[in-house]
């Protein structure tokens, strides 16, 4: 298992994520993903890259299904698989009620529903078939050119809570998590997405690729402080509290470093040398996730994006032991020269 790179905030210029482009051209890393940007728009930037001459395989982890048609979603994944030549993960998620309700008029009354039927349509487009669909949330009667040269898209679903994971099993290639500890997906999401599979028959489940913090302890570097402040905005909203707390972590906004500690112990944040956060993201393996996006929020809102870099790229490098099918062939691969970079 190789792992990825998470460009985990929403930039307001591509060159913000240039370095994290070329930390996966120069260390042979799996992917560069990039979450739902409000900013510099997710596909825009990524397609900017790529003519910048970072083509390398990228996901969307993940962008939000109100915000496009199914045809436009297939048509922008496709479009990123053409300009890089590499695979795709187009990710998609719900997004919260009210965001829902202020683009579509009311939130979905099927989240589960809403997913399933969205993915199938991308896939079936990306597949190059018809399709005829008219359901509680999108009509659809059409097709894209096909264009056997374009290289393969990923499908994939945001995966919180068993009910999705059930849902992704049904119609999505991948599963994407975000915050999840190794035990939780072991025991929780992977079984629904089993059980979702049986019952689509579809021959095997996604595949699980999981989001981790990353934090490279340095010397100065408060590790608990970034540990709370990389998961702030997540383990506070109600859904993610939820499954923390399914999966067995005491989290008190009153006992700060008790929540830092919950965090680190449980490997939400994963913590330590490089070589031991390797040997720590070997548990996700053991888990059953296939992909290991490393995201160093913690790093990159403390200290920049040239720091978070170099985290990531040591992680890569002590991987290697644990990890033994990155790319070699891309090692010694320098980046290209972007005059202007800007520093986060």
């Amino acid at each position: 298992m190789n792992p990825a790179v998470l460009y985990p905030l929403q930039p307001d210029h591509p060159e913000l994520v240039a370095p994290f482009a070329a930390l996966v051209q120069r260390s042979g890393a799996r992917r560069l993903w990039m979450c739902q940007s409000f900013q510099a728009e997710t596909h825009q930037v990524l397609a900017y890259l790529a003519g910048a001459g970072h083509t390398v395989p990228v996901g969307t982890s993940v962008t939000l299904l109100p915000l496009r048609h199914p045809y436009e979603a297939a048509l922008q994944a496709r479009s990123l698989a053409l300009l890089t030549g590499e695979p795709v993960v187009a990710g998609f998620g719900i997004g919260n009620p009210d965001f829902v309700a202020g683009l579509t008029g009311r939130p979905y009354g099927s989240p589960r529903t809403a997913v399933r039927d969205y993915l199938r349509s991308v896939r079936a487009l990306l597949d190059g078939e018809r399709v005829e669909f008219s359901g509680p949330y999108h009509h659809l009667d059409g097709t894209l050119p096909v264009l056997p040269h374009a290289p393969r898209v990923e499908v994939g679903a945001g995966v919180l809570r068993p009910g999705m994971a059930r849902t992704a099993g049904e119609a999505a290639d991948v599963a994407v998590t975000w915050m999840t500890p190794p035990a939780y997906v072991a025991g929780t999401l992977r079984p629904a997405l089993e059980e979702g599979a049986a019952a689509a028959a579809r021959p095997r489940p996604p595949r699980i690729a999981t989001a981790v913090h990353v934090v490279v302890d340095r010397p100065g570097r408060d590790v608990r402080g970034l540990a709370l402040a990389a998961t702030a905005g997540h383990r506070e909203a109600p859904h993610y509290a939820a499954m923390l707390r399914d999966a067995g972590l005491a989290l008190d906004p009153h006992d700060p470093a008790g929540t830092a500690d919950a965090l680190l112990r449980h490997r939400v944040v994963v913590a330590g040398s490089a070589p031991e956060i390797a040997a720590e993201l070997d548990a996700y393996r053991r888990s059953g996730v296939d992909e290991v996006l490393l995201n160093p929020t913690g790093v990159l809102l403390g200290e920049g994006v040239h720091a978070a870099a170099e985290d990531v790229e040591e992680i890569i490098a002590a991987c290697r032991s644990f990890l033994p099918d990155v790319r070699q062939q891309a090692a010694s691969v320098e980046p290209p020269e972007r005059p202007g970079q800007l520093v986060g």
